[in-house]
Order: C-alpha cells, then structure tokens, then sequence
C-alpha cells in the first residue's frame, strides 16, 4: 500500500538550526514511506528576496544561502545512510527556489553562472515551480493558482479544493489546514495545505504566531485520492528523537 511522507516548506538559509532533518530522516526510517515529497522552499534565498529591504539583506550573499540549504541536503541523506533507493524522493521547486529565476531574468549577465540548477537536488525527482504531479491520484505541487491571476489561491482548503476539484496537497502556507469533500460515488476528495517545517523563527509572523504548527504529514494507505493522515509536529520528533522538549532543546 502507498505511504507518502510529506516535508512542509523548510526554508533554510545560513545560520539557522537544521538538527530536524536528522529527525526527519529518523522519521523516514521508523515509517518507511513508498514516497516522500518535499514541498519546496527547501533553499530560502533570503538575498534575493524583493520583500527585504537593503538594511535585512544587507551582508546576506547567494553564495552563503545555497550553501546552507545544501548543506542541509547533506545531512538529510548523510543521516539516511543509504536509503534513498527504497522509496522515491520527489522535490517540489517553491517560489523562494525560483527567486533565482526571477533575478537571473533581470540580469542576463548571470546566465551561465546561476540558475536552480546551481542547487544541489541530487537523490531527488525535481518537479519545477508550479508543476503538479499526482501519486495514487494525490496531486502534489508548491502552491495552487489562479490560472487567470498566476497568483496562489487563498482563503481556506475548503475553498480551494473547491477550485481545484481534485485531492491535493500544497506548501507555500505557514501551518497546516486540511479539507475534505465527499462524492455521491462514495469517492473523498482531500485538500491538505501545510508549509512550515523549521526550528527557527520566521521575523514576517511576528510574536502571535510564534506557535504556527510546524511538523511533518504521513498518508497512509493512498488509494484513488484518499489517504488516512497522521501528523508528526517537530515538538514530537525533538521528544521522540532527542528525549527533549522543543522548547528545552532550543534553550527557549
């Protein structure tokens, strides 16, 4: 039976802590998914942001932001030992990954130099930003769009699988939030947003969100767009992998 492991946005940039990806490779260990799908904003690129001002960019290279999101790539898999050849790894390219893009478009002089191919993706099945792509009729993607606007769909899950019209699981959006939405031929659709998996604190959300859940989410028993689903929030993983608190180990 299909098992997939999902991996929320973990927008890594330098000197931020990365120990949950050891937990996150644990996690892969213990549960042996057939797949995992990591939703992308793995390499923040906080550099290129068009939302910081020079003061917040201001000694931030991007040089030192792929370093960082490879060098936690590295201990992703060093921590795996091996087995990425027991299950698929799929990669969802994000809208922070394709920041590259973006400033390379704006300056053609760094063509041959930087693009996301700078990025070290190796052991994974790269899908490009935007790209949906289904497993057991679950569609996967960064975020989902208006096809009119090109901008991310908000309001709730209920209302975008209603756009959509098909079992989706998305990124993009700090928490998590699921839907479901079942057909007269007995069939349930299912909506699952949920883009933060990250130890550190993003500045943007302020101190009344400082408990957005973070974590990440097994379907169990995939089949035809439904799936059970259990959710492993970080808290869990630092208790269940380091014998802590969360709040203890990060000495808050």
């Amino acid at each position: 039976m299909t098992r997939i492991l999902v991996i929320p946005d973990t927008q890594v940039k330098p000197d931020v802590r990365i120990d949950h990806f050891r937990w996150i490779a644990k996690a892969i260990k213990d549960y042996k998914p057939t797949h995992v799908v990591h939703l992308g904003d793995h390499w923040d690129m906080p550099s290129l942001s068009h939302y910081s001002s020079r003061r917040e960019i201001q000694n931030k290279t991007v040089l030192a932001d792929i370093r960082a999101g490879d060098d936690a790539m590295a201990l992703f898999w060093k921590s795996l030992k091996g087995m990425r050849h027991d299950c698929e790894f799929h990669l969802c390219l994000g809208n922070h990954e394709d920041r590259i893009r973006r400033y390379t478009d704006e300056n053609v002089i760094l063509d041959q130099f930087l693009s996301v191919d700078s990025l070290n993706t190796d052991g994974w099945i790269v899908h490009p930003f935007r790209e949906v792509f289904a497993i057991e009729e679950v569609h996967f993607t960064h975020y989902y769009y208006n096809p009119f606007t090109s901008r991310a769909y908000g309001g709730s899950a209920e209302s975008i699988l209603k756009n959509i019209g098909l079992s989706g699981v998305m990124g993009h959006r700090q928490g998590k939030f699921v839907a479901a939405r079942a057909k007269p031929t007995g069939q349930v659709d299912r909506m699952l947003i949920c883009g933060s998996a990250y130890l550190h604190q993003e500045g943007y959300l302020g101190p009344q969100a400082r408990e957005t859940w973070r974590g990440i989410v097994i379907l169990n028993d995939c089949m035809a767009g439904d799936y059970d689903m259990m959710e492993l929030s970080l808290k869990y993983l630092c208790r269940r992998y380091e014998k802590m608190e969360l709040k203890e180990y990060l000495n808050e």
